[in-house]
Formats: structure tokens, C-alpha cells, sequence
């Protein structure tokens, strides 16, 4: 059975901390959605309310593999933008794996813009402390979270909000939503369609 709850950002800010909370000792936590739902904003919210000494965001885009590889077929290549742009194993290397093990955490890798390696320091968190992964495409990729967080925008939204120049993403994040079902992957589900009024998506 499927509750649907009106909410608020704060209010889902709140959920998401309800959920780490639920979890023992370090949380990787996947916060999900395409780039016009803001996911970036929502684990901004997260970190003030776990307290920043506690979490840390980690944005995807700052995990993508270099230019080189991530644009070998393109800038507007679907099949890369769902597999190629990510890059899983350093994802796992640098933050998720020594994060699970020792409370450390590489907060950054490459510019995204510049498309240069970043001279990062590795952040040491506590044994409660909780990683926030924050991006697009993030589920079926068969990373390590401990919990994770789908924010939905409807196709008539996406289309909406999303700029002209990413457009061409739109098909790729319709094949998302079919083929690897973030909503039904997803501990939480937060609808964004207005992201002044958001609402909370509660199975079972």
C-alpha cells in the first residue's frame, strides 16, 4: 500500500534524517534525482540537520570519469549518460568503501566545468557520521548504499525546469525511470513536481 503525505522541504529534510537515524554507525546515503529536482539542494538540507561536522555531500558530477572518456561517442550520447559519465569505481574507492570502514572520505575528485583533478583533502567523520551522495542516475548501479532517496519530478515537470541546453537528457532519464526504477529501488520517494510543496511517498 502506497501513502502519499504533502510536506514541505524542511519537512522532507526531516524524513531523510528519520531514515539515517533508523541506521547503526556510518550511513551512505544516496540522495537521487534528475538535476532540475535538485538533488544537491535536498542533501544540502540533510547536512545542516544531521549538523555539518556529522555529514558530508558528495555530488556526483564532481565523480564524473574525465571528458575524454565521459564524451567518447558525444556530448549528447543517451547510453553514456545513463553508464559512461560516472565514475562508479573511484565512487566506491575513494568515499563509499574507506567511508564503511574508517569514517574517511574523499570529498571531491574532478571539476566537472574544467574537467581537472581537484587537490581535495579526505574528511575524517565520526562513527555516526553519514555520507551524502548527491546526483543523477545514482540507483541500479549496484553501489553500496545504506539508504537511498528518489527525488520524482513528472515527465511534464522535467521537461519544464529542465534548461534547453539539457534537453537531450530527457530521453535518457525517461529510460532511467523505465528500466531501472528508481522509485520502486528507493527507501524514500519525494515528489518535487513543486518544490515548494513537495510530498513524501510511503510504501507498506
Amino acid at each position: 500500500m502506497t501513502s502519499v503525505l504533502a510536506s514541505t522541504p524542511e519537512g522532507v529534510a526531516a524524513a531523510v534524517v528519520a531514515l539515517v537515524a533508523a541506521n547503526a554507525g556510518r550511513v551512505r546515503l544516496a540522495i537521487d534525482g534528475a538535476t532540475a529536482a535538485d538533488p544537491h539542494g535536498l542533501a544540502a538540507r540533510v547536512v545542516d540537520a544531521l549538523a555539518p561536522r556529522r555529514a558530508l555531500n558528495v555530488r556526483a558530477d564532481r565523480f564524473w570519469r574525465p571528458a575524454s572518456l565521459r564524451l567518447e561517442y558525444g556530448r549528447e550520447d543517451e547510453d553514456s549518460y545513463l553508464d559512461g559519465w560516472l565514475d562508479d569505481d573511484a565512487l566506491r574507492r575513494e568515499v563509499l568503501d574507506p567511508f564503511a570502514e574508517t569514517g574517511r572520505a574523499l570529498p571531491e575528485l574532478r571539476d566537472p566545468l574544467t574537467d581537472r583533478s581537484l587537490r581535495a583533502d579526505v574528511v575524517q567523520l565520526p562513527d555516526d557520521g553519514v555520507v551524502v551522495v548527491s546526483g543523477s542516475v545514482l540507483l541500479g548501479r549496484w553501489l553500496p548504499f545504506d539508504v537511498t532517496v528518489h527525488v520524482r519530478l513528472s515527465p511534464a515537470a522535467l521537461a519544464r525546469r529542465t534548461p534547453p541546453e539539457e534537453a537531450w537528457t530527457l530521453p535518457a532519464l525517461e529510460r532511467y525511470a523505465a528500466e531501472r526504477d528508481p522509485e520502486g529501488a528507493a527507501d524514500l520517494v519525494v515528489r518535487a513536481d513543486d518544490p515548494r510543496h513537495p510530498a513524501l511517498v510511503r510504501r507498506g
